[in-house]
C-alpha cells in the first residue's frame, strides 16, 4: 500500500516537469509567433512600398516617354516654324512637374542643338541660293542694260511716230523688268550695277518715279533752297531706294489717288517724304518694315514670302551700305509715309547750275516758282499756296547741309533792274554783268524762242516771263520735236537739201512721258521715254 503513493508522487513530479516544459515551449512558441507576425507585417509594408515605388517609376517613365513624344511631335516643329516666323509660339513641357528637373534640362539642350543645326543649314542653303540668284541676275541685268541701249539707239534713229511709240512701250517694259532684277540682285548682295555722275536730288526723284507704272500719279514738290546734289557713288542707290518706296505707295493705293512726294532741305542733309492714301499697314507690319529698312538683321530669301517681296529688304541693304536712313510711319492721309534721309556728310554736294543744270522734267523749287499759279496738293480738292520768293543769299550756308565748311555758292548776280551805279567798279569801269538764275520755261515755238525780250539792257537780256508749267507729256513732245529738228538740220547741212520735219507724235494712251532713268542727270536726254 505504501508503494502506490510513491508511484503517484513520481508520476506527479514527472507530469509537473512536463507541464513546466510544455509551458516553456508554449511561451517560446508564442514569442516566435509574435516575432514572425511582426516580420510578416514589416515585409507586407515593404512590399506595399515597393509596389508604390514601382508604380511611381512606371508613371515617371510613361511621363518621360510622353515628353519625348511631345518634343518630337510638337515642340521641334514649333521651333522650326518659329525660326522662319518669329510670331509662332513654341510650346513648353507637357507635364509641369518636370520643370527644373534633369529631364527638362536635357530636352532644352535638344531644342538648342536643333535650333543651331537648323539655323546653320538655313544660312547655308540661303547663301547658296543667293549666290545662284546673284550670278543669274547679274547676267540678266547686263543683258537688259544692253537691250536698253539698243532701244535708245533705235529711238534716235527712226523718226516714224508709230515706231517711236512702240519703242517707248518696249523700253518701258524693259525698264520694269530691269527694276525687278536689280532689286533681287541687291537683296542677294550684288551692287546696283551702275555708276553715275553727281546729280541733282530733284533729277533723282524724277528718274525714280519714271521707272514705275502709274508715275503720272506722283506729285512732286521741291522745297530745296540750294542746288543740292548727291555724290556719284550714291546716285543709283538713292534712285533705287526711292523707286522701291514709290512702287509700294503706288501699288497699295487706289489707282485714282495721287502720291505726294516732298523734297526738303534740313540742317544736316536732305529728305524725301512719300505720302500715300492707301490701305496702310498694321502695327506688326510696320515694326517688321522698320527692322528690314534699318538693315541691321540679315535677310533670308525664305523670309520674303512666295513670291519674294524685296522692296523693304532692298532699301535696308542699300541703307546699310551707303549710309541712308529710311523709315515708315502712318501717313496723315490714312496710308503710309516713307521718309528717306540723305545725310549731308558725305553723300550731298552743291552743284553749279550753269555747268550742270537740272533736267527740264525735274520739279521747280518753290522759291523759284513762287510767282506761278497755285499747284494741286497731294489730295483731291485741296490746293497748296506757293511760298513767297526768298531773296537770294550772297553765299549759300553749306553747313546747313552738313556738306562741310569752306564751300560757298556763287554770289548774287546783278540783274537788269539793278542800279547802273552799282555796276561800276571803283575805277569807273563797268563790271562784268551776269544774269540771275531763272526758273526753267518750257520751249515755245521757234518764233517765240527767237523773239528778243522787250526793254532792259542789251548787254543783259531781260528775265523771261514766267510761263505755265508744261505737263510731262507736253515737255516730252517739245524735246522730241527739238531733237528731230536738230537731226534734220544736220542731215540738211550734210546733204544740202531741205528735209521735211515730221509732225510730233502723240503720246501713248496708256502711259505718258517721263525722263529716262539713265539720263536724268542730263536735261538733253528727256525725250519722252516712259519708264517704270
Amino acid at each position: 500500500m505504501t508503494e502506490i503513493p510513491v508511484a503517484l508522487t513520481v508520476i506527479l513530479s514527472v507530469g509537473t516537469a512536463a507541464a513546466v516544459a510544455l509551458a516553456l515551449l508554449l511561451a517560446r512558441s508564442t514569442r516566435e509567433t509574435r516575432r514572425l507576425r511582426q516580420r510578416s507585417a514589416a515585409a507586407d509594408k515593404d512590399l506595399q512600398e515597393a509596389l508604390r515605388q514601382q508604380a511611381a517609376l512606371a508613371g515617371r517613365a510613361q511621363a518621360t516617354e510622353a515628353e519625348v513624344r511631345h518634343l518630337a511631335g510638337a515642340r521641334i516643329p514649333d521651333l522650326t516654324a518659329a525660326l522662319a516666323h518669329p510670331n509662332v509660339p513654341v510650346r513648353g513641357l507637357l507635364d509641369p512637374s518636370f520643370r527644373g528637373t534633369e529631364v527638362d534640362r536635357a530636352l532644352t539642350t535638344v531644342l538648342e542643338q536643333v535650333s543651331d543645326a537648323v539655323t546653320k543649314e538655313r544660312l547655308r542653303v540661303d547663301g547658296a541660293a543667293q549666290a545662284a540668284m546673284r550670278g543669274a541676275t547679274t547676267t540678266i541685268q547686263a543683258l537688259l542694260y544692253q537691250l536698253q541701249t539698243r532701244l535708245q539707239t533705235m529711238q534716235e534713229r527712226y523718226d516714224d511716230p508709230f515706231v517711236a511709240e512702240d519703242l517707248l512701250a518696249a523700253d518701258f517694259l524693259n525698264e520694269q523688268a530691269l527694276r525687278r532684277i536689280q532689286s533681287t540682285a541687291i537683296v542677294c548682295g550684288a551692287w546696283p550695277g551702275l555708276t553715275r555722275q553727281n546729280s541733282h536730288l530733284g533729277d533723282i526723284v524724277v528718274g525714280a518715279m519714271s521707272r514705275l507704272s502709274g508715275y503720272e500719279r506722283v506729285q512732286v514738290t521741291n522745297q530745296l533752297r540750294d542746288p543740292v546734289g548727291v555724290v556719284a557713288r550714291a546716285v543709283e542707290p538713292a534712285a533705287v531706294v526711292l523707286t522701291e518706296l514709290l512702287a509700294n505707295a503706288l501699288h497699295y493705293s487706289h489707282p485714282e489717288l495721287p502720291v505726294a512726294v516732298t523734297i526738303q532741305q534740313g540742317n544736316r542733309g536732305a529728305s524725301v517724304i512719300i505720302d500715300d492714301a492707301g490701305v496702310g499697314m498694321h502695327a506688326e507690319e510696320m515694326d517688321r518694315a522698320q527692322r528690314m529698312m534699318a538693315g541691321q538683321d540679315s535677310v533670308l530669301l525664305t523670309e520674303l514670302g512666295d513670291p519674294p517681296k524685296t522692296g523693304f529688304a532692298t532699301v535696308g541693304q542699300l541703307a546699310k551700305q551707303y549710309g541712308f536712313t529710311a523709315s515708315v510711319e502712318p501717313s496723315p492721309y490714312g496710308g503710309v509715309r516713307a521718309i528717306v534721309h540723305i545725310p549731308g556728310e558725305p553723300l550731298l554736294t552743291l552743284l553749279d547750275e550753269e555747268e550742270q543744270p537740272m533736267s527740264p522734267m525735274a520739279p521747280v523749287p518753290r522759291a523759284s516758282a513762287s510767282s506761278a499759279a497755285p499747284v494741286a496738293s497731294a489730295l483731291p480738292g485741296h490746293t497748296a499756296t506757293q511760298r513767297p520768293a526768298q531773296p537770294e543769299p550772297a553765299q549759300a550756308d553749306t553747313t546747313q547741309l552738313g556738306i562741310g565748311a569752306g564751300r560757298t555758292s556763287e554770289p548774287t548776280r546783278p540783274g537788269p533792274a539793278d542800279d547802273p551805279q552799282d555796276q561800276l567798279s571803283e575805277d569807273g569801269l563797268p563790271r562784268r554783268r551776269r544774269r540771275r538764275p531763272v526758273p526753267y520755261v518750257a520751249l515755245g515755238t521757234p518764233d517765240e524762242a527767237a523773239a528778243p525780250a522787250s526793254g532792259g539792257d542789251s548787254a543783259a537780256p531781260a528775265r523771261p516771263a514766267e510761263a505755265p508749267q508744261a505737263s510731262p507729256e507736253e515737255s516730252a513732245q517739245r524735246w522730241a520735236a527739238f531733237q528731230r529738228g536738230t537731226n534734220s538740220g544736220r542731215e540738211a547741212a550734210e546733204t544740202g537739201t531741205h528735209p521735211q520735219v515730221p509732225p510730233a507724235p502723240s503720246p501713248a494712251p496708256d502711259h505718258g512721258s517721263a525722263v529716262h532713268p539713265d539720263h536724268y542727270a542730263d536735261p538733253r536726254s528727256a525725250e519722252g521715254n516712259p519708264q517704270e
